[in-house]
């Protein structure tokens, strides 16, 4: 069904209007336990009272690194009520990757668990219940979280989301999924990610109920779902690939399961999940900059990402700012009609800023194409980083890590073709000189350096690089192969 813009204003006030009027109303099942509007909203205002004696005023930042639970959500809508803007950071993140983002957040406040130093436990955010707190609506336009994005070619950038734009986000999901009242939502995505982020708007906007798992599970994906009653599940990357590599089981269709929405799912995989599985594919296309969804797949055109969302204009554009024809490649650009719903830029990143936000439209970095019938068809990034099980990581994240071995001259990471899913990350080293570098003892040493989504799979040993007159490594021309390489993997 299509809708125009939604009304405007953020979700917050949405949330405040179900606590007071239903607060026996179910928001979520948490680890087997229902959690009731009522409940999260004295939970979250508890929370609000304690970051304010912990001396976080509004506009502060506040850094969040928790695995999905109820106390994460009861933190989230207490950010909200409070005005304070939420960082929330990879739990799988160490080393120099989580130091960078904690140096460049600059958060007053890092909400984790006892094992991270420095940090204010959930526990101790519990205990300063004082009834309603009720300082009034933040603003739609005001930041609410600063989402970090793997860097390109350089670090990684902190992408400012407004109220609004989580509330458009949340929009944008009953869209994609064609949500109605009554539905269950399969949840093992983290809050952390957009696509985690962006549900909790959703049982604010349809009598809805998210259903959370810890994280995402082949083996008892199907029994997680049916026990859940689940009317949709989520998926990204190589979730579906996954799925229809498990042995085939009663179990995959014995679900309620109407609809499988997300991002990643190649076309050749399309009738495969609808036969097997017997659930309806909704593919989408977008970006944490422009409130996570810019077009979605409503009419079932194969392999299509679907076309604009109300609030949204997409087009495609040439190398020379000129729009392409009918068919032909070109960037993604989008503009909004809601003058909301696009971020207003990157934390203290005025040059990134400038270069992804021009004359009022996001320029995207990533090539597109259009059917007869508008439909977009997505391409892939044109930056230089890999998308590997849902997530983008930028080669710098990488390759800074890797540069710091005393043992390696130069590196150089690129996205290979991968097994299931969309890439895997292949590293090419240049060990100093003299020096016989060991992949395997390397690889060890970077991975208690980087997230699992940031580890190399390949590692290829090479003399030197080919380099431009700048000496930049000239990365189109290393091999994609994956067989000239050490596999982590093998």
């Amino acid at each position: 069904m299509q809708q125009g813009v939604p009304p405007a204003g953020g979700f917050l006030e949405l949330f405040r209007t179900i606590a007071t009027a239903e607060p026996r109303r179910v928001f979520a099942i948490v680890d087997g336990a229902t959690l009731d509007f009522g409940t999260l909203d004295a939970r979250s205002d508890a929370m609000a009272w304690a970051l304010r004696d912990l001396g976080a005023r509004r506009g502060d930042r506040v850094a969040v690194m928790l695995p999905n639970g109820a106390g994460a959500l009861a933190l989230v809508f207490a950010l909200a009520k409070a005005g304070l803007v939420w960082v929330p950071l990879n739990t799988a993140l160490v080393g120099d990757a989580l130091r960078y983002i904690l140096d460049h957040a600059k958060p007053r406040i890092l909400v984790a668990d006892e094992t991270l130093p420095g940090a204010v436990t959930l526990a101790a955010l519990e205990g300063a219940a004082r009834g309603r707190f009720d300082e009034g609506l933040p603003d739609p336009g005001d930041d609410f979280a600063i989402g970090y994005t793997s860097g390109t070619t350089g670090p990684p950038k902190g992408v400012r989301v407004s109220h609004r734009m989580l509330r458009l986000a949340g929009e944008g999901v009953l869209l994609v999924a064609e949500a109605r009242d009554g539905d269950v939502m399969f949840m093992w995505e983290p809050l952390y990610h957009i696509g985690g982020a962006q549900m909790v708007v959703v049982p604010l906007l349809r009598r809805t109920v998210l259903h959370l798992v810890p994280r995402f599970s082949a083996s008892r994906f199907w029994e997680e779902v049916i026990n859940a009653g689940a009317t949709h599940i989520h998926y990204l990357g190589g979730i579906l690939q996954i799925l229809l590599k498990q042995e085939p089981s009663a179990k995959e269709r014995a679900h309620g399961v109407r609809v499988a929405w997300g991002g990643g799912a190649p076309v050749e995989i399309w009738a495969e999940v609808r036969e097997r599985f017997g659930v309806e594919l909704r593919e989408c296309y977008g970006m944490t900059e422009a409130s996570s969804f810019s077009t979605a797949n409503r009419n079932g055109t194969q392999g299509a990402v679907g076309t604009a969302m109300p609030w949204f204009e997409v087009t495609l554009l040439g190398p020379g700012g000129a729009a392409v024809p009918q068919g032909e490649r070109g960037e993604i650009i989008v503009r909004a009609r809601d003058p909301l719903a696009l971020t207003r830029g990157y934390l203290d990143n005025p040059e990134a800023t400038a270069k992804a936000l021009r004359d009022g439209a996001l320029h995207t970095g990533d090539h597109g194409s259009f059917d007869t019938e508008e439909n977009l068809f997505f391409h892939g990034r044109m930056s230089d980083s890999a998308r590997v099980r849902g997530e983008n990581v930028g080669a710098w994240e990488v390759e800074s890590v890797a540069a710091q071995h005393p043992d390696v001259s130069d590196c150089a990471m690129i996205g290979v073709a991968a097994d299931i899913g969309e890439q895997e990350i292949k590293l090419f080293v240049q060990p100093k000189p003299g020096v016989a570098l060991d992949a395997a003892a390397f690889s060890a040493w970077l991975e208690a350096r980087l997230g699992r989504h940031q580890r190399p799979r390949y590692i290829a040993v090479v003399e030197g690089f080919e380099r431009t007159p700048s000496q930049r490594i000239m990365k189109h021309r290393l091999s994609r192969a994956t067989d000239d390489a050490w596999d982590r993997m093998g």
